[in-house]
């Protein structure tokens, strides 16, 4: 497949070009300031290292097989590229106050054509690598999508969960649209993921605070090992996050709207 050969070209440029790999993973500096849109659609193509590679390209290749009789060459593009660039904008949308957030992989355009499979193919069995076991695209769906939701708000590793939860959704979307006859006879499956996945990224676009929860996580792996740039780091995500919902809270209603407490939380932040 092409999809399958340019990723690995692409890919084993990056690890041996340092400024190449920099140049086109996924930056919202880079975005946002220097104006570099095709960062989105590149950083798709770049990946941390061969195994990173090999598993994207492993999930790409069986899910597309399975797609081979439902849509045409053309219609497969579609649903890899717009779940790519609707992942790098979930990202993107979420991080745009985060400057040195870079991110990297097909994994979102991977998560669509998944996600198209299970929309299109109503009996489809997910297996799961070194498992002996396959599970239902119905169930392997919604615990991604739970899965996804959770490591969004939780910040409790450096996945991309965002993308990969923004490339599912667009990716089954995209594929209904070019089938649209499988909302008849799969509507059950198709809702009980697209409604959780949809109405999560409609809360945390409408009401960014939403994000800010207690990192359980950490307590509880990280109780006497967090080094000073773990603990630095982590208080700046939540830092950042409590920020923005309260940016958030001024602009649909007002500086008024903030209590005492959040106004001085406010100046604090301004003054660092």
């Amino acid at each position: 497949m092409l999809i399958i050969l340019v990723n690995v070209i692409v890919s084993f440029k990056g690890f041996r070009d340092e400024a190449f790999f920099n140049r086109y993973a996924f930056d919202v500096d880079g975005i946002i300031l220097y104006k570099q849109y095709d960062r989105l659609i590149s950083s798709g193509f770049l990946h941390a290292n061969k195994m990173h590679l090999f598993f994207n390209m492993l999930a790409l290749f069986f899910f597309s097989t399975s797609l081979d009789y439902v849509l045409s060459n053309a219609a497969f593009l579609a649903v890899f590229f717009m779940s790519l660039v609707g992942g790098s904008l979930l990202s993107l949308f979420l991080h745009r106050h985060h400057g040195d957030y870079t991110a990297i992989g097909a994994s979102g355009a991977v998560s669509g054509i998944i996600f198209a499979a299970i929309a299109l193919e109503p009996g489809i069995h997910v297996g799961l690598l070194f498992l002996p076991f396959r599970v239902p695209g119905w169930l392997f769906g919604i615990c991604y999508v739970l899965y996804s939701i959770y490591g969004i708000r939780s910040q409790r590793d450096n996945i991309g969960h965002d993308a990969h939860l923004g490339g599912a959704m667009v990716g089954m979307v995209t594929a209904l649209f070019f089938q649209p006859l499988a909302m008849v006879y799969n509507y059950s499956t198709i809702l009980l993921i697209l409604v959780p996945g949809i109405f999560f990224i409609y809360m945390v676009i409408r009401h960014p605070h939403l994000l800010l929860v207690d990192n359980l996580y950490f307590k509880r792996h990280h109780k006497g090992d967090l080094t000073i740039d773990d603990k630095y780091n982590s208080a700046r995500v939540i830092r950042e996050q409590e920020i923005d919902g309260l940016l958030e809270k001024i602009h649909k209603n007002g500086l008024r709207s903030l209590t005492k407490k959040e106004r001085k939380t406010l100046e604090d932040n301004s003054k660092l």
